[in-house]
């Protein structure tokens, strides 16, 4: 069984309007999944080898796999798409079905910020579905639960306190949407539609 590992390439650096006391701060709780993720995987495979699959303890390991190897996974995708200094306008493709579906950029964003700005934690997702080709903005609680069963991530953004607490405070999500938005490396979000549209497996690193 081979462990994740922390990917640093992916770490971003020299933001618009986000400190690096800030990323630092989130980076920490990204390198705490993968550790649990890690662990977890182990642990499991140790109870499975046990005979213990239907122990409390296998069942409750089972459940916090979830949390961890998703909150991993997502916090990749999140910490990736941070780029300064990149236009929509790098993204053709994904700006071409944005406007077909929602008429207007400005509308596809106000919808994915609005996911964003609801009350509690959890993330905005705006994924694609390959069976139908069109883009959906969801607001997932957790890190889990509800992500949608074969629809691919296009663009993430962390609204878990943790991820604007060190600049903004508590009460400063809709500060920090405004710099996630100045720092969205829209490459990235491109190669990712242009995978999910011909059928392909994006690769977080």
């Amino acid at each position: 069984m081979t462990d994740y590992s922390v990917r640093e390439e992916l770490k971003p650096g020299d933001l618009d309007g986000i400190s690096a006391a800030q990323i630092n701060d989130h980076w920490g709780l990204y390198v705490g999944y993968v550790n649990q993720s890690n662990a977890l995987r182990k642990e499991l495979a140790e109870l499975r080898a046990q005979g213990k699959t239907g122990s409390l303890a296998y069942a409750d390991r089972r459940r916090r796999f979830g949390f961890e190897y998703n909150g991993m996974v997502l916090h990749e995708y999140y910490f990736a798409q941070l780029k300064p200094g990149v236009t929509v306008e790098q993204a053709p493709g994904f700006k071409a079905a944005i406007l077909e579906q929602f008429g207007t950029f400005e509308a596809w964003h106000e919808d994915l910020m609005s996911a964003a700005k609801s009350r509690g934690i959890g993330w905005a997702i705006c994924y694609y579905d390959g069976t139908t080709g069109q883009i959906n903005n969801h607001f997932i609680q957790l890190h889990e639960d509800g992500n949608v069963g074969g629809f691919v991530p296009l663009v993430i953004v962390d609204v878990f306190e943790h991820a604007y607490m060190v600049d903004w405070k508590a009460l400063g999500r809709a500060d920090y949407l405004a710099a996630i938005h100045k720092n969205m490396n829209w490459s990235i979000v491109e190669a990712r539609y242009q995978a999910a549209k011909s059928g392909q497996i994006f690769k977080r690193f």
